[in-house]
């Protein structure tokens, strides 16, 4: 924040550095844990959980919607904001600070599951919200095909059954070790908090249930379902996160809003920094390891 502030990068200068995150380091991720995981049926709830996530959120801003009017455009920005985790940019850098870096085996999990529903459902509230072009299931799987984590993923779960990738272990360990820098790095030059007291009432709705009532959610599930340890942690811990960023450019590229999707990624990393020390800390208790 102080380098975007101070003038001393070029304007666009996140860009470069997401181009390194999103291509090279997410994807190192995925081929350093994924061949190693241990597959099991608890693994099936850090898919879940980003689906629960959504699903809540679709039926809160709906139901807020009928007491507080607003235009389309402003309710798709809430879904899309409030239904969608940050757990890669974010979301690593701080399962590697509470869990330990192991724990981006179930991270890289519950961040696939997260960017699937950004290129299905996410693109669906998008397009339906702004009614800019036709939906067609032909370019959401090209988003979704051509994105390099997830293709990364797909490698991660295929090519040990063909090919020893073990050796490029070293080289993987170093990029995965720039997530977190240049991650948090390219969140600060991004950040914008200007014009929050215009949509102070939809910022607050939208961040009371992604930052509160979403984990909670997901917790409760946890809970129904008897499960604990780290697997459960790791997967609320993620949902916790704060808005993911892409949603807010998403929101911008079809005209949702642009300034509250904005704010909900900009207030919500702030709070963030609190609201997940305070679900680590009820995890110890509820659901222990």
């Amino acid at each position: 924040m102080a380098f975007r502030s101070s003038g001393t990068l070029p304007k666009d200068a996140h860009k470069g550095i997401n181009a390194w995150v999103l291509n090279i380091a997410l994807p190192a991720v995925s081929l350093n844990y994924i061949p190693y995981i241990q597959w099991s049926t608890e693994l099936l709830f850090p898919v879940a959980a980003p689906l629960i996530v959504w699903l809540g959120g679709w039926t809160f801003i709906s139901l807020y919607a009928l007491k507080q009017p607003m235009d389309k455009a402003t309710k798709g920005a809430l879904k899309l904001t409030s239904g969608l985790s940050n757990t890669s940019f974010l979301g690593f850098p701080m399962v590697m600070a509470y869990f330990g870096t192991e724990a981006l085996s179930i991270a890289v999990i519950t961040d696939q599951a997260c960017f699937i529903l950004l290129s299905t459902a996410g693109i669906i509230v998008a397009i339906n919200s702004a009614q800019k072009e036709k939906l067609s299931a032909a370019a959401i799987l090209k988003r979704l095909f051509r994105f390099p984590p997830f293709i990364a993923f797909i490698a991660a779960l295929t090519l040990p059954r063909f090919v020893d990738i073990s050796p490029l272990n070293p080289l993987f360990e170093k990029l995965v070790a720039t997530v977190g820098p240049l991650a948090l790095f390219s969140i600060g030059l991004q950040l914008q908090f200007s014009g929050w007291r215009s949509e102070l009432k939809h910022l607050s709705a939208g961040l009371f249930y992604k930052l509160l009532l979403a984990p909670a959610l997901v917790l409760l599930t946890a809970v129904v379902f008897k499960l604990k340890g780290e697997i459960p942690q790791v997967s609320i811990f993620e949902i916790a996160m704060p808005t993911l960023v892409t949603s807010s450019l998403i929101a911008d590229e079809y005209g949702l809003n642009p300034k509250l999707a904005n704010l909900m990624v900009g207030i919500g990393i702030i709070l963030s920094f609190l609201t997940t020390g305070f679900w680590w800390l009820v995890m110890q208790y509820v659901i222990p390891a």
